[in-house]
């Protein structure tokens, strides 16, 4: 087989990244592989399989894009989200110090407060990353992991990854960046120094709004091998058929995230200058405080606008049911646009003070910004705005 070209364009890596031909005998587009066993031909000649919990060929193909997508060097698919950062989570010790952004996701959040806590003894710090002498005052003896989520859900704050990754080895602490909400497309948290990147592939990888999954990545040797044998232990793997939908869905990630962006940064603009709308978070637009932040760290401001309605719950509600084309729907990063009610749905595991006092309130809102025609989305926005009932000089705060 010939040598393939390596290239660092997002565009060509996401339709050609990873030996994908290699792993379905030079098929143009990877097969599903369903088959739990493999046969050996006898002991200790195992082939390159034998049980798809520990490898299988779709997946395979899939992680080894993930992994050259990413910078990395290794790549393990999950079943979920939340499974990648379980898995990440495993690398710690008993009772070990996580040092996380402030206004992580709340299914992250949940985790670690109602789960890791418990089980492992875990104690976690919450700080403004990038406030480095908050965060260097959180360092403990037994501090074994920092947690980076930018841009974070749903308030879109930014983590110069830069600057954490550099502090954290210095003082030989493991770091792990969330890269959901940017993806690759975005930017590489392992070329700015990260051990870790986790993903939730349900989002930007797969798009399509079709499969749960997850992802960890490394490109470091020694993690690639520790993550490998929990990946093989706990066994929370993507399926071949996730495995599939999600590589499928990686080959048009640079056409999407062209569109969303763009769409999304016009979304921004717009309800940043509505009447009705009382904050708007968006790192590419000027009045985000990490504006600048943004420009040297990220290719656009992202395909997600989050906004806080001026008014009550009941406007809120009936602004939500005078959309078409934004549909309310958990999760985000589809084809389709779509909004959450982050106090009900990703943040809804966190008491209404918890809530509030990272600034998630009864009306805010989270736009995941499709790839429709903008002018559709505007007047969308437009008609659900006016089905509120309310002139705009009574709109309050």
């Amino acid at each position: 087989m010939k040598t393939k070209a390596k290239s660092k364009n997002i565009a060509t890596l996401a339709v050609h990244a990873g030996n994908q031909a290699e792993a379905a005998d030079n098929a143009i587009f990877t097969p599903i592989v369903t088959a739990s066993s493999f046969i050996q031909q006898n002991i200790h000649m195992n082939g390159n399989y034998c049980y798809s919990r520990v490898a299988n060929p779709t997946r395979k193909a899939y992680e080894s894009a993930l992994a050259e997508l990413e910078g990395g060097v290794y790549a393990t698919a999950t079943a979920s989200g939340m499974a990648a950062t379980n898995i990440v989570m495993e690398l710690l010790p008993k009772d070990a110090h996580i040092i996380a952004m402030k206004g992580v996701y709340g299914g992250t959040w949940r985790l670690f407060e109602k789960l890791k806590t418990h089980t492992a003894g875990a104690t976690i710090s919450y700080v403004d990353l990038n406030d480095e002498q908050s965060l260097v005052n959180s360092f403990q003896k037994n501090t074994a992991l920092i947690w980076i989520e930018t841009p974070t859900n749903p308030l879109l704050e930014l983590v110069d990854i830069t600057k954490v990754c550099r502090i954290a080895k210095e003082h030989a602490i493991t770091t792990c960046v969330d890269n959901t909400f940017a993806s690759a497309w975005n930017h590489k948290p392992l070329e700015m120094g990260a051990d870790i990147v986790m993903l939730s592939t349900s989002k930007y990888i797969g798009g399509h709004s079709d499969l749960i999954g997850g992802a960890v990545i490394t490109s470091n040797e020694a993690l690639a091998s520790r993550l490998d044998f929990i990946k093989t232990t706990v066994g929370s793997v993507a399926s071949p058929f996730d495995a599939y939908l999600a590589l499928r869905g990686m080959k048009t990630l640079d056409v999407r995230m062209e569109r969303q962006c763009s769409n999304a940064h016009r979304v921004a603009e717009y309800l940043e200058n509505h009447p009705a709308i009382a904050s708007v978070y968006y790192p590419s637009l000027p009045s985000h405080p990490q504006h600048q932040l943004c420009k040297a760290q990220m290719r656009s401001g992202g395909a997600v606008v989050t906004a806080t309605l001026k008014g009550d719950i009941q406007s809120l509600k009936r602004f939500i049911k005078g959309l078409h084309y934004f549909v309310l729907a958990e999760s985000l990063g589809g084809v389709e646009s779509m909004i959450n009610h982050s106090a009900s749905m990703s943040h809804g595991s966190m008491s209404k003070e918890e809530r509030e006092a990272i600034g998630v309130y009864d009306t805010t809102l989270r736009f995941s910004v499709g790839i429709e025609h903008i002018d559709d989305l505007i007047q969308d926005l437009d008609t659900a705005f006016a089905s509120m009932n309310i002139s705009q000089g009574n709109y309050h705060a």
